[in-house]
């Protein structure tokens, strides 16, 4: 096909019939080269009429809650990033914090490699790697299943190690965030998890950007009462936000 618009609706069209395209099939059939086919899922992105992967692209309506964590951390990334620098300027040196496996706590992870005498606890082994190497942070894992879609580790071996924690803060993302209903999730083992962290907490911080407002996912995880402060961007819902303003929670929109 020689004009870009009539190729990037067969793009469509692909994706629609087959539920996911590659970069590399997709040079195949067209007799084009992957930089060309690159550039076509970069604009149909930027269009939202997809979501692009490595080495290719899924449909834009699929579930957030279902998609691997290579997609999801590009969802929202710009956001996520002020959500995490925001998050991090709450952290001093000498403190012991929790981070869950969310993708947003790796971009607030990305901004405390230079903090000294941390400790860090995450059941994310992203967030984990984001750590290597740096001589002043401690970094603690529970144990137990992998979760390759979050990149998570869950199960019940982690729990002891939380009842021995003096966790300062916790910094949690949720797929959910309602008057309601709280922190929400949709895994059970993470939820148990998320609970056990927020139970061990002395504070709890919510990362949330503004997609999560309003919905409810599987189950809950921290109430509203529970939460400190609530760290979100400037398009999360004007109504909600004073909502959970009036319930005595802070909220920062970066």
């Amino acid at each position: 096909m020689r004009y870009p618009y009539e190729r990037r609706q067969a793009i469509l069209r692909i994706l629609e019939a087959e539920g996911r395209v590659s970069v590399a099939d997709l040079s195949r059939r067209f007799a084009l080269s992957e930089v060309t086919i690159r550039k076509d899922l970069a604009w149909l992105e930027a269009q939202g009429l997809l979501i692009r992967t490595h080495g290719g692209a899924l449909p834009a309506d699929r579930n957030p809650a279902e998609l691997a964590f290579e997609v999801r951390e590009r969802l929202n990334r710009e956001e996520k990033i002020r959500i995490g620098q925001a998050a991090a300027s709450l952290v001093q040196d000498g403190d012991s914090i929790a981070l869950d496996a969310s993708t947003t706590a790796m971009y607030l992870a990305r901004f405390l490699r230079d903090r000294r005498e941390l400790t860090v606890l995450t059941n994310g082994i992203r967030v984990a790697m984001e750590f290597a190497g740096r001589p002043g942070i401690t970094v603690l894992m529970p144990g137990g299943m992998l979760r390759w879609e979050a990149f998570s580790l869950v199960g019940t071996w982690g729990e002891d190690l939380l009842r021995r924690m003096h966790i300062h803060k916790a910094f949690v993302g949720a797929k959910g965030l309602t008057l309601e209903e709280g922190l929400t999730d949709v895994n059970p083992e993470e939820v148990r998890l998320k609970q056990a962290i927020v139970e061990a907490a002395k504070e709890v911080i919510a990362i949330v950007d503004h997609t999560k407002w309003g919905r409810v996912a599987f189950a809950t995880f921290c109430p509203l009462e529970r939460i400190r402060l609530v760290i979100t961007d400037v398009q999360a819902p004007p109504e909600l936000v004073e909502a959970v303003r009036r319930r005595g929670v802070e909220v920062w929109q970066v």
